[in-house]
This record gives C-alpha cells, sequence and structure tokens, in this order.
C-alpha cells in the first residue's frame, strides 16, 4: 500500500510540467481566436473572470456568430447584468452539446479544473479553418482577405448619413462619385495553348517585345477590373465547358482530346460550307427573279446613296440580293455621283436644289410602290415555292405508281403471249416449277449445311462483341472515376500548396534562436515520461494480483490446517486435560489471528480513504473556495446596496 501511494504521489507531481504545456497550447489557442491574454499569463490557473468571460465568448463567436455576437465579452460592472451574462454563456455551452455541470457561477466564481475542462471543450469546436489558423500563420492573400472583410465589415456597421451632413471622411465612403459603371473590355493576353511545348520563336518574340500590358490595352484605367474579371471568368467557364463536354460526350466517342477536336472542327467547317452554298444557291434565283426589272435595282441603289428616308424592312432575299450585287452597285453609285457633279457645274444652285427635290420626291413614290410590289412578288415567291416542293413531291409518288404498274404490264405481257398455245407452255411451266422446286431444295440443304458453322460464328462473334462492349463500359466507367481522383487530387495539390506557402511565411517569421530540436526533444521526453508511468502502472497491478493471489493461497491454506488441526485436537482432547486446554488456546490464537487480518485490512481501507480525502482536499483547494465565498459575499452586499438604492428610488414621490 505504500508502495503504491509513493507511486500516486510520484506521478501526481510529474504531471504539473505536462498540464503546464497544455495550458500553453491553449492560452496561445485562445490568444490567435481572438482573446487579449496578456504576456504574463502563463497558465489557467492565472485567468481572472474579465479574462475568462472574454475567451468564452470570442471562442462563440467563432463557432456560432448569432448566438457569440449577442452577447458582450466585457463584463458590466452591475452584478444582475453579469449574472445575466453569465446564464447566457451557460446557456450557449450547453447548446453547443456541454456535457459538465455549468452556471453561472462557473465563469463569476471559476475554479482551475472546470475552466480547463470548458475551454478544452470550445477549443475543440473551433472550425477547421479556425484551427488551422490557430496553427499556422496566414499567407499574403488570407491576410489581404481578412482585411478587405474588415473594411466592408466597418463600412456596413457604419449608419448611413444624408450627404448633407457627410464629414469630408464619410465621403470617400458613403459618396456613390467613386463607382464605376461594369464596361469590360476585350484584352489580348499570352495563350495557354502552349502549355508543356515549346513556343514558337515568332510568338515568344510577340509576346515579349510587342503585346502591350493590360494596362496599355485599355482606354480607361477604372475598367481595368472589370476587363480582367470578364477575361477570367471566360476563361474558367471555357475550360468548366470543355471538361463538361469531354466527360460527357468526349469519353464515349473513344477518341484522344486532340481527335475529338480536330473531328468537332471537321464538322463545323462542313455545315458551315452547307449553309453558305445553300446561301449561295438562294442568291442565284434572287438575281434570276431582279434581273427582269433593271430599273428596281437602279432605283434602290440610287436612294442608298441621296439617303432621302430610311431604308425599307427587307426580307431575306433583299439581303441576298445586297450581298450579290455589292460591286454593281458601288459602280452605278459612282456613275450617278459623276453625273450629279456635272449637271450641277451647268445648272445654277436653285434649278439644281428643285430639280432635285423634285427627283427625290419621284424616286420615293416610286420606291414606294416598287417596295409594296417587292413584298407581294416575294410573298408569292415563298408560296410557289412551297407548291413546288409540294408537286415535286407527288411527281416522285406517280413515278413510283408508274413503275410498279409498267412491271405489272411487262408480266400480263408476257401471260397473254403464252396464251395461244397453253398446253404446251404449262407442261414446260409444270418442268420449269419442278426443276425450280428441286433446285431450291438443294439449295437449302446447301444453305442448312452453310448456315450451321454461319450461325455458331455469329454467335462467337456476338459474344466477343459483347464482351468487349462491357469491357470498354467497365473500363469507361473506370476512366470517368480516374478523372474524378484526378480532380480532387488537384485540388488537393492546390490546397497543400497553399498550405506550404504559408507554412513557408510562418517559418520565416519564427524566431531563428529556437532550435527545432529542442521542441523535439521535449516531446520524446514526454512520450518517454508516458511510456514509464504506464510501465510502473503495469508493475504496480501486476505486483498487487501477485499479492492477492498469494493472500488467497495463505487464506485457504490457513482454513485448512486449522480444520485438520481442530479435528485432531478435538479427538484427543476427550480423553485428555491438558489437550483439552491445549484446544481452548489454538481456538483463541485463531480468533486473535482473525481479528488481526481484519484490523490490517481496515487499516488499507482507512489509508485509502485518507488519500482520497487529501485529492479532495487538494481539488478544493484548487477550486478557490474561499476566495470564490468572499466574492460571493462581496456580491451579495453590492445586490443589497443596488435593492436598497432602487427602493429608495421606487419610493420618492
Amino acid at each position: 500500500g505504500l508502495g503504491i501511494s509513493g507511486d500516486r504521489e510520484g506521478q501526481r507531481h510529474g504531471a504539473a510540467p505536462g498540464m503546464e504545456e497544455a495550458d500553453g497550447i491553449l492560452i496561445r489557442a485562445l490568444s490567435q481566436s481572438g482573446s487579449a491574454i496578456p504576456e504574463d499569463v502563463e497558465s489557467i490557473k492565472q485567468f481572472s473572470t474579465e479574462l475568462i468571460v472574454e475567451a468564452v465568448v470570442r471562442c462563440l463567436r467563432i463557432i456560432e456568430p448569432s448566438v457569440g455576437n449577442g452577447i458582450s465579452h466585457l463584463l458590466p460592472p452591475g452584478m444582475s447584468a453579469r449574472f445575466r451574462i453569465g446564464m447566457s454563456l451557460a446557456q450557449a455551452c450547453q447548446d453547443l452539446g456541454y456535457q459538465g455541470e455549468i452556471g453561472y457561477q462557473t465563469f463569476l466564481y471559476s475554479n482551475e479544473p472546470e475552466i480547463r475542462r470548458l475551454l478544452m471543450f470550445l477549443v475543440e469546436k473551433l472550425p477547421r479553418d479556425s484551427v488551422d489558423s490557430v496553427n499556422q500563420s496566414a499567407g499574403k492573400s488570407v491576410v489581404l482577405h481578412r482585411s478587405i472583410a474588415s473594411q466592408i465589415k466597418q463600412q456596413l456597421s457604419a449608419p448611413w448619413i444624408p450627404p448633407s451632413l457627410r464629414t469630408p471622411s464619410l465621403l470617400w465612403t458613403q459618396s456613390s462619385r467613386l463607382m464605376q459603371r461594369f464596361a469590360p473590355q476585350p484584352l489580348s493576353l499570352a495563350e495557354n495553348d502552349y502549355v508543356g511545348k515549346k513556343i514558337p520563336k515568332e510568338v515568344k518574340q510577340y509576346y515579349d517585345h510587342y503585346l502591350p500590358p493590360v494596362t496599355a490595352q485599355l482606354c480607361h484605367q477604372y475598367v481595368t477590373a472589370a476587363s480582367l474579371l470578364e477575361r477570367a471568368a471566360t476563361d474558367v467557364s471555357a475550360v468548366q465547358e470543355w471538361e463538361m463536354e469531354w466527360n460527357s460526350q468526349g469519353l464515349m466517342s473513344r477518341l484522344s482530346p486532340a481527335e475529338y477536336k480536330a473531328r468537332k472542327m471537321q464538322r463545323l467547317q462542313k455545315r458551315i460550307q452547307e449553309h453558305l452554298q445553300q446561301n449561295v444557291q438562294l442568291g442565284h434565283g434572287a438575281q434570276n427573279s431582279l434581273s427582269a426589272d433593271p430599273d428596281l435595282t437602279h432605283i434602290l441603289q440610287s436612294y442608298s446613296i441621296g439617303k432621302a428616308a430610311p431604308s425599307p424592312k427587307g426580307s431575306r432575299f433583299t439581303h441576298t440580293e445586297k450581298f450579290t450585287f455589292t460591286e454593281e452597285a458601288e459602280q452605278m453609285a459612282r456613275q450617278l455621283v459623276v453625273a450629279g457633279n456635272t449637271l450641277s457645274s451647268r445648272e445654277a444652285e436653285e434649278d439644281t436644289k428643285a430639280d432635285q427635290e423634285k427627283e427625290v420626291r419621284l424616286f420615293q413614290q416610286q420606291l414606294d410602290q416598287l417596295t409594296g410590289s417587292y413584298d407581294e412578288v416575294a410573298e408569292k415567291l415563298k408560296h410557289l415555292v412551297v407548291n413546288i416542293t409540294q408537286v415535286e413531291g407527288e411527281i416522285g409518288a406517280v413515278e413510283q405508281t408508274n413503275i410498279e404498274k409498267l412491271e405489272l404490264i411487262k408480266v400480263k405481257r408476257r401471260t397473254l403471249e403464252l396464251l395461244p398455245d397453253a398446253g404446251n407452255n404449262l407442261v414446260k411451266l409444270q418442268g420449269v416449277i419442278e426443276s425450280s422446286a428441286q433446285r431450291i431444295v438443294n439449295l437449302a440443304n446447301q444453305w442448312e449445311k452453310r448456315r450451321v458453322p454461319l450461325i455458331e460464328e455469329h454467335r462467337q462473334l456476338r459474344e466477343v462483341i459483347d464482351n468487349r462492349e462491357l469491357e470498354s463500359s467497365r473500363k469507361l466507367v473506370e476512366i470517368k472515376g480516374i478523372h474524378e481522383k484526378i480532380k480532387q487530387s488537384a485540388a488537393e495539390m492546390k490546397g497543400k500548396e497553399i498550405l506550404y506557402k504559408q507554412l513557408l511565411v510562418e517559418y520565416a517569421n519564427l524566431p531563428k534562436e529556437v532550435a527545432r530540436s529542442a521542441y523535439t526533444q521535449r516531446i520524446m521526453e514526454i512520450v518517454e515520461n508516458i511510456k514509464k508511468q504506464k510501465e510502473e502502472i503495469t508493475k504496480i497491478l501486476l505486483d498487487t494480483k501477485e499479492l492477492q493471489k498469494e493472500i488467497n493461497n495463505l487464506t485457504g491454506k490457513l482454513e485448512r490446517t486449522f480444520a485438520v488441526t481442530d479435528e485432531l485436537v478435538f479427538k484427543d482432547a476427550k480423553r485428555d486435560e491438558c489437550v483439552r486446554k491445549a484446544y481452548k488456546y489454538l481456538a483463541a490464537l485463531h480468533e486473535n489471528c482473525s481479528h488481526l487480518i481484519q484490523t490490517i485490512e481496515d487499516t488499507g481501507t482507512i489509508m485509502r480513504e485518507i488519500r482520497d480525502l487529501e485529492e479532495q482536499i487538494e481539488s478544493e483547494i484548487g477550486k478557490k473556495t474561499p476566495s470564490n465565498l468572499e466574492k460571493i459575499k462581496a456580491d451579495h452586499e453590492a445586490i443589497k446596496q443596488d435593492n436598497e438604492s432602487l427602493m429608495a428610488k421606487v419610493k420618492q414621490p
């Protein structure tokens, strides 16, 4: 029992350095979560009531912002307000799943073990990104994002003030004159098509010497951000669209990405070529329809030069005519300009203006008439095209019917030729039919002999094809799974690269005089101490088991020996007086030994209870019960004074 007690004392005293290190880690986590912990505070034992409340509120604001933001991290001077804050914190911790006993007294009249347990629970509940930010310094991008977020929160929290009452500082935050329209412009940037490839010399020379920077490509500086955002969004959407198309259609085509792109380009070129050929054919049709009225083209071109009225709404045929006869229109326009210049040089200005106005009115009337007639002709032409298509379909059906009827006529004509000599022809026909039937039977036998191996071969080939399709489908699924794994690996690699950069920044900011080997050595020492303590505990347990086993064996042996001795002595005690006295002494000795053993066991139990009481006393001393009682008395007196002052105010008229 004494050896076990000494080992327990050594473990209790040896656990103090480990607890101090745990407190250091906990304090560091609370500091980086936003709590203002003084530098001289090195353990949870040194936490004041104000510091405990602030640390708990800061953690709650990170874990549950909706709950933590409604609680102040500063304790008010009034006791009732302090009680309310303590009750709110206790309820919030219980809502998070804290299982320990907690109330307002946990914060206002704290003790070290409960506060340590509560703070460890809250630190474990922090989100993963917050834990990472606690364990590592933030990189430049993270710091920038945090500063932007803080500025936005600060500006959003400021109340809106009318323009006439704004101070010069508010004019920069609440004025709309700094806002610019989102008007992106196209940018010329170095393409990513040469990633992993050798850039051609001409392209590299263009990128190095002739491609202007982004700021020089824009007409205004305020569109720089909009242009860059638009270009980045376009590139990202293009990559995403290509990945979606490749995963949905490209993999099913069983082609490489380059072959798939080449095939897609060929299909696109073919469609463009067919569309252009179709438009050219429509253009030729429009040219033939317009060649019968040369004055229409002349008048339209003259009107397009003069621009006396807005151009009429054109149909598909007018657009085709404009596309086809552009060169003729330009030539006629040049001739009209020369003629107009010649007339203007010969006649007076007033006559020229009057004639021009008359001509314009005349041309306008003719143009209106021709436009109306042209639209009617175009509409009739559409109907005619539809009718022609229908007639062509009917002609095709009639031709097919005629072909079938011609075949029937040939059969009937052959039958009529055979009617004059019907008997001989019937005999010949019967012979032909019999020979044909015999030939069909022979062919059927030959086909049956040939069909069986062909069917078997077809079945085998079908099975091979089915197996290949199943194998290709399985491989396709595996390829899709590999693509997903590649995406996940790329995302993980990107995150690890960011983490690596942040760790590099943290390493650069760490003090160089502290060696990493010291921390490693300290960790190894702690691990060794834990191993030694575990070995000692295991050894003590084994010794206890051995002692208990030996005690049980000796107890059983003693009982058996006493039973045998009692029986032998009792037999002789009936005949001899001395033996009778010896028997009495033996019974008294056995009883006294039993009492002695029971006393020793009771002594051990009492010693264990004493140790338990000593531990409870130490824990109660750690709870700072006297100081908490003094605080409770002081708070009680303060509440009494507050109540008296409130009653006095109520009684005042």
